[in-house]
């Protein structure tokens, strides 16, 4: 059963929709292609980013770049391990790889580096929400606040 639905503009109902993405990339099953199962994955990853970026800023772009939402995270002052950076390969899964024959087909090994690196994402985003303060849009933080 989900969760209950928040307005759309709290970073938790965002949050939510990110763990959603994440259920659905992790239900592996035969007749569903590893494709559509990494999209999934992607999704959750940019939603997560989003939430935080709401968190963080009031709003967020309208894109589907994990890149440049960790750019934008990245210039609000967000302190980012360096283990995010790899969660940028999962742009390939938001356009071409659901498509037939745009793409090669995922392979098991890919599939499984994919759920993972949205896990990470997904956990990251939720700590930082936990522990982090909300920012006005444009404000700084402060020195010494991990952030």
């Amino acid at each position: 059963m989900p969760p209950d639905r928040r307005a759309p503009d709290d970073p938790e109902e965002w949050l939510s929709r990110a763990r959603s993405n994440l259920a659905q990339a992790r239900a592996r099953q035969p007749e569903v292609y590893l494709e559509d199962l990494c999209f999934q994955a992607q999704q959750a990853t940019e939603k997560a980013f989003k939430a935080l970026l709401l968190r963080r800023q009031g709003s967020f772009p309208y894109v589907h770049d994990l890149r440049a939402l960790l750019d934008r995270l990245e210039a609000e002052g967000e302190d980012l391990p360096w283990r995010m950076r790899e969660v940028v390969r999962l742009n390939q899964y938001a356009v071409a790889a659901r498509y037939p024959g745009v793409d090669e087909p995922v392979e098991p090994d890919e599939y499984e580096e994919a759920v993972g690196l949205a896990e990470y994402a997904v956990e990251w985003v939720r700590a930082a929400l936990s522990e982090g303060p909300s920012r006005a849009p444009g404000e700084r933080p402060q020195a010494g606040s991990g952030h």
